[in-house]
């Protein structure tokens, strides 16, 4: 039997250890979540709602959660990764967990594992249920990790699956198609339940496989809209249509998916959560993710954007479309070795004046020189600073900005979290 970790560690302590206890930090399947989910006894008996795809689910949720909250249910939310600490992952009824609470929540789960190994995303979602039944909530809300057939939170038959985009992402543990990726994007679904799919064109593997599951799927453009008339937008559903819905607070287009994806499923579930107007003004108008076009400061503009992917970047490039300023774009990157950073350059390279590339804090980080070899090959002639670092990077590009300028912050979460944490002792944001 492999030692217990002991009682009495700090949660920076069993954050370390939990990094330590599985071979791989990532291992996709299900058996050995059940087996300790089976042993912890966890059956929730709230509503569940399930929430994957390659981009948007961080939004998605933050929109259930916000509307949720507005109609006065207590709300569990479980989204990965953080920004700047563990505690941003579990949320009950909006606020973030306490250290005394995850450590309480792991300490159960080591004693009732016995051999069995769990990765720290495992544990991690484990001791999110946990904290949910014992606060007693009415709804939860699970963001999907990775993919979704094998990925822990999958461990847990949604009442209701959203599956906001299939794009290409993680290919080395999802396949490297469309088709492929959204076959394990699906797996979240379920035999004659509501299954949402809010992407415009979703792979027919997808489709496939709900059909022969016998899910109820509803598709954007098919079964629920979303359909902006100047300073509003109106979601037409199976079961209702609401005009005047106020634009989301998140900027982008693309937010309209998103959040008629989250109406989609509150529609399913309103006869067990029922919802007001009021609340899903509410919920549309307050809901806010860290790092989704988040601005940080003026004279210049700042923005940071976690987009680390091929589709993200296409949406993020047409942000930049629907918000244009009078001087340049100039943007700091960071980005990850395993990503496509090929694709993201080729969505962005016609929307940026000058770059700086710079290496992220992660030992998965894609070099600054390696990276600036790409962007010169993407965006030839278009001026190009190698950094060491995000946030030398952002005072150089600073420095370089005149009047009228912005600045992007993009790349990765890794990316995003070193300007917050610098963001956070320094005065000039």
């Amino acid at each position: 039997m492999p030692p217990s970790l002991r009682p009495g560690l700090t949660l920076a302590e069993w954050l370390a250890r939990l990094e330590q206890l599985h071979p791989s930090s990532i291992e996709l399947g299900l058996d050995r979540v059940n087996r300790v989910k089976e042993a912890l006894g966890l059956t929730p008996a709230f509503p569940l709602i399930l929430v994957g795809g390659t981009n948007g689910k961080g939004s998605t949720c933050a929109y259930l959660e916000a509307i949720l909250g507005a109609a006065g249910y207590k709300t569990g939310l479980y989204t990965s990764p953080h920004l700047l600490c563990y505690n941003e992952r579990v949320r009950i009824a909006g606020r973030e967990t306490s250290d005394a609470e995850l450590v309480a929540a792991f300490e159960k789960i080591d004693t009732a594992r016995g051999n069995t190994s769990l990765t720290y995303f495992e544990f991690g979602t484990l001791g999110a249920m946990l904290q949910f039944i014992d606060a007693g909530v009415d709804v939860v809300i699970l963001e999907v990790g990775l993919g979704g057939r094998l990925d822990a939170v999958n461990a847990f038959d949604a009442d209701v699956a959203i599956v906001s985009s299939v794009d290409l992402d993680h290919m080395e543990y999802l396949g490297d198609t469309r088709e492929q990726i959204g076959f394990e994007k699906a797996g979240i679904y379920r035999t004659a339940r509501p299954a949402i799919c809010a992407d415009l064109n979703p792979p027919a593997s997808l489709l496939e496989h709900a059909r022969r599951i016998g899910a109820d799927l509803r598709c954007i453009e098919r079964d629920f809209s979303a359909q902006r008339e100047g300073d509003h937008w109106i979601y037409r559903g199976a079961d209702a249509t609401r005009n005047v819905l106020p634009l989301p607070a998140m900027v982008g287009a693309y937010q309209l998916r998103n959040a008629a994806g989250a109406l989609a499923a509150l529609d399913a579930l309103q006869h067990r959560l029922p919802v007001s107007e009021a609340a899903i003004h509410a919920g549309l108008a307050s809901a806010q993710v860290p790092g989704r076009f988040q601005r940080i400061a003026r004279a210049p503009e700042v923005i940071l954007d976690v987009a680390h992917n091929p589709e993200a970047a296409r949406a993020l490039a047409a942000t930049l479309r629907e918000q244009p300023v009078a001087g340049r774009t100039l943007a700091v990157v960071g980005m990850l070795a395993d990503k496509d950073a090929a694709g993201v350059f080729a969505a962005l390279a016609g929307e940026i004046d000058a770059w700086w590339a710079c290496t992220p804090d992660s030992p998965r980080a894609r070099d600054a020189t390696a990276l600036a070899v790409e962007l010169r090959t993407h965006a030839p002639g278009v001026p190009v600073s190698v950094q060491p670092d995000v946030n030398t990077a952002l005072a150089k590009a600073r420095n370089a900005a005149r009047e009228g300028d912005r600045i992007l912050v993009f790349g990765s979460f890794y990316t995003v979290a070193a300007v917050l944490n610098h963001a956070a002792s320094h005065p000039w944001i």
